[in-house]
């Protein structure tokens, strides 16, 4: 048994960032832990070749405007990489260049296989053998557990997260499910190919508007929408709420919940989201009936102490923090947390609010923009 302190399960940009939070606590290396079941950045490093981020990384920490994309005080990913707009493979980059400038406690090629608590402390079975912690930090994210079964038959589609790079899609007539950022970014792509492609969405994502990014399109994936329209290779169809996909004869049937159905001769590019990668863990967490986990004010689970939750996942009445931008907001909070509990002193997590990488007012979530 491998005993530490704290274990954080995942090297993403959320795992790595909440590793940077602990560091500033001065814990010793033996005290805390990342574990990651491949690389530091792995999910960054599937992403499809052609997938960028749509967040814009620029270098302004001079005037206090910390990069979009940074999950440190003082680090930036336009500094490190020198792009805007980052592929995953850039990306992973500035994680692995964290790690070593941090000198953060990682060990990859680890997969955590189950957990379970033993009074106050919990007990992780891996790959590579047991873990026991204190506190656990569960960063294991998203895109590594897509949704792959949204309808009957989607086992017939090809999901986005599974695709190296979207030249490689074989045929000119493409149908894309799903019509918020990966459903348009495919369907982008596609068009740049010179490929005809629909895009199916039981609602009109492509024109609802919003000042909260999380729940419309991004302006840089609206804008490049905007630009392929006129070439004629991207259709949008709305109210087609898919209910089921059949092969037949080599050609695949889309049936919607009403209406008639729509056949292409690929398999459909699915784009309907994740599950998630709290599964494994789901019993140590309380879920309301919007299907969303429910978290004290310092994200920590509301039924199992000591368990607290880092990412994409994390929601807040109606505030969500699925950008990296927002999430890391919540790093020092977490830390903060621990460094009370242990007795150690936080001061050194001043950065995070001299930065504007403190929320703990989460009402500011609500503001909408005036024009």
């Amino acid at each position: 048994m491998k005993n530490y302190k704290i274990i954080i399960v995942g090297a993403g940009p959320s795992g790595i960032g909440n590793a940077a939070a602990l560091q500033h606590l001065e814990l010793d290396d033996k005290d805390y832990l990342v574990l990651e079941r491949g690389r530091v950045g792995e999910s960054f490093r599937n992403w499809p070749k052609e997938m960028r981020f749509i967040t814009p990384s620029f270098t302004g920490n001079q005037f206090g405007a910390v990069d979009l994309n940074a999950i440190t005080p003082t680090t930036s990913p336009a500094f490190t990489i020198k792009k805007e707009h980052l592929s995953g493979e850039d990306y992973a980059t500035y994680l692995d260049v964290l790690v070593s400038h941090f000198n953060l406690p990682i060990q990859e090629g680890v997969e955590v296989l189950s957990v379970k608590k033993e009074d106050d402390l919990f007990l992780i079975n891996t790959s590579e053998g047991e873990y026991s912690c204190e506190y656990l930090i569960w960063c294991a994210g998203e895109f590594q557990f897509p949704d792959l079964t949204p309808f009957e038959g989607a086992e017939h589609c090809v999901h986005n997260t599974h695709l190296d790079s979207y030249e490689a899609v074989e045929g000119e007539h493409q149908v894309v499910i799903g019509g918020y950022e990966s459903g348009i970014d495919a369907a982008v792509n596609f068009s740049k190919l010179g490929k005809k492609v629909i895009v199916l969405d039981s609602g009109k994502p492509w024109e609802e508007f919003s000042s909260d990014p999380s729940r419309v399109l991004s302006t840089y994936t609206y804008e490049r929408l905007q630009n392929e329209l006129p070439k004629g290779n991207i259709k949008l169809i709305d109210s087609f709420p898919v209910k089921s996909i059949k092969e037949d004869n080599g050609d695949y049937v889309i049936s919607p919940n009403r209406g008639s159905a729509l056949k292409c001769p690929n398999k459909p590019i699915l784009c309907t989201g994740f599950s998630g990668s709290t599964e494994s863990i789901k019993d140590f967490f309380e879920w309301n009936k919007e299907g969303h986990i429910e978290l004290t004010e310092a994200d920590e689970s509301t039924v199992t102490k000591n368990l607290f939750l880092s990412g994409p996942m994390v929601r807040h009445e109606k505030a969500i923090f699925c950008f990296i931008y927002k999430f890391r907001q919540r790093f020092p909070v977490i830390a903060s947390e621990i460094a009370d509990r242990m007795g150690i002193d936080n001061e050194e997590l001043a950065p995070y609010i001299q930065a504007n990488m403190w929320l703990e007012d989460l009402s500011c979530c609500n503001q909408e923009c005036a024009c």
